[in-house]
């Protein structure tokens, strides 16, 4: 009885593998098909720059508070500031996420000739301010400055994305000259203006943006290496030109923190000494004035000391997943100018991130940009909340995410069941001949 009892439960153990392996293998398959789902683009990019923007109050606030009492301040003073500018920052987002495309368009030219004439007004004396070396700033109050070349990352994806909308639609766009012109030369000109203020940094990214939108424009490869060897020889000779810019240069993969390059030694310091769960939030021993900039340029360091490894990674996955996103947006569209627009501010993030971080791990020159939704810093953050109200807003104009919307509507609490009955009969009464019932 024993062994004729035991012989049915010993057969049925194995067979439970099979499945378990079944299971793990369809997981790809699901994964897959949650990405695909309509709206799925569009929670990624609200959550994850949610995320990101949390994320980065808190880190600010730990990164800041030893900078604050070190100025005579309160150790909440640069929290508070960037607490505002997160407010103010949401409601542009809202706004963006509410707008439609045509309302965006109309924005292109306005803010395009408002950034420039900004950027014209840093130069003027007894207006431009310098910070750190680079002269551009302007104050507008108080302890409250503004950098209008932040404002120029906007205004040159939208304005770009409406001129390459427009001459596609008139199928322009295969000639060299209908590409190029006036793109370049107004994008040469708002590089000149941010040049002339010392700011490598802001080029390289709007360089970037230019790229990505010649890339998605379907620019030739020979346009491409032109212009990028004409970009390079440009870049070059504003390095070899600069002591300052050649130090950061020297600095790349540096180990000792003499020779100017102490700011990147510490922040690998900080990023060595995090481990793999960190030292614990507001424990970091570098941002007690060993390492400048804490809570806007090397934020990325401060972060990986308190949270290591787990932290950094939790980051480098926001933005991935941001940045896909965004792709995903671009990549679905058939609206010219969504198209250009999401690929242009997908570019601006990513290479903006990619910049700072390759910065913090030694892996690029530090070039002074702030983390993107992260780092302290009101005049980056609310053109980037902006911006990201723009993927938003095209992510759940998609045709089938409308159609998804539209049935998750249906089915709330405005549309029960029975007054969608309700409403059925009603109309199905009221069509009926007169005395037929």
């Amino acid at each position: 009885m024993t062994a004729h009892g035991s012989t049915p439960r010993a057969a049925a153990r194995p067979a439970r593998a099979p499945s378990a392996l079944r299971g793990a293998a369809r997981l790809p398959g699901r994964l897959r098909d949650a990405w695909d789902r309509p709206l799925t683009a569009y929670y990624v990019i609200l959550g994850g720059s949610l995320l990101i923007t949390v994320l980065g109050l808190v880190m600010v606030y730990s990164a800041s508070m030893i900078q604050a009492l070190r100025y005579g301040l309160p150790s909440t003073y640069y929290f508070r500031k960037q607490l505002l500018a997160v407010a103010i920052g949401s409601v542009l987002l809202y706004a963006a996420a509410r707008m439609p495309v045509r309302a965006h368009r109309a924005l292109a030219y306005p803010l395009l000739l408002g950034s420039v004439f900004l950027m014209c007004l840093v130069q003027v004396p007894g207006i431009g301010e310098s910070v750190n070396g680079n002269t551009n700033w302007i104050s507008v109050g108080g302890p409250f400055q503004l950098q209008p070349s932040e404002f120029g990352k906007l205004a040159l994806v939208l304005w770009g994305a409406d001129l390459l909308a427009r001459k596609g639609d008139k199928g322009l766009l295969v000639q060299w000259k209908h590409l190029l012109v006036p793109l370049i030369p107004v994008t040469v000109l708002l590089l000149g203006l941010i040049m002339l203020g010392g700011d490598m940094g802001t080029t390289v990214i709007l360089t970037a943006i230019l790229f990505g939108m010649l890339w998605l424009a379907g620019a030739p490869t020979r346009l491409f290496a032109g212009v990028l060897g004409g970009a390079a020889g440009l870049a070059g000779l504003a390095i070899v030109t600069s002591p300052n810019r050649m130090d950061r240069l020297h600095c790349i993969a540096a180990s000792d923190p003499g020779n100017g390059c102490w700011q990147a030694v510490h922040g690998i310091y900080a990023l060595a000494s995090g481990g793999w769960f960190g030292s614990g939030l507001g424990a970091s021993v570098e941002k007690w004035g060993e390492l400048p900039e804490p809570h806007t340029d090397f934020i990325f360091a401060v972060t990986g000391e308190e949270l290591g490894l787990a932290g950094t990674l939790s980051v480098l996955a926001l933005f991935a997943a941001l940045g896909y996103a965004g792709i995903r947006v671009a990549g679905r569209t058939e609206d010219p100018f969504v198209r250009f627009a999401a690929g242009g501010v997908t570019t601006w993030i990513t290479a903006q991130a990619v910049i700072n971080i390759g910065a913090v791990l030694g892996l690029l020159p530090i070039a002074g940009v702030p983390l993107p939704l992260f780092s302290y810093g009101g005049s980056a953050l609310l053109p980037t909340m902006f911006a990201i109200g723009l993927l938003i807003s095209f992510a759940k104009n998609e045709p089938a995410a409308r159609a998804a919307l539209a049935v998750r509507g249906r089915r709330s609490g405005r549309n029960s069941p029975s007054r969608a009955m309700t409403r059925t009969m009603r109309r199905y009464v009221t069509r009926r001949p007169s005395g037929e019932r």
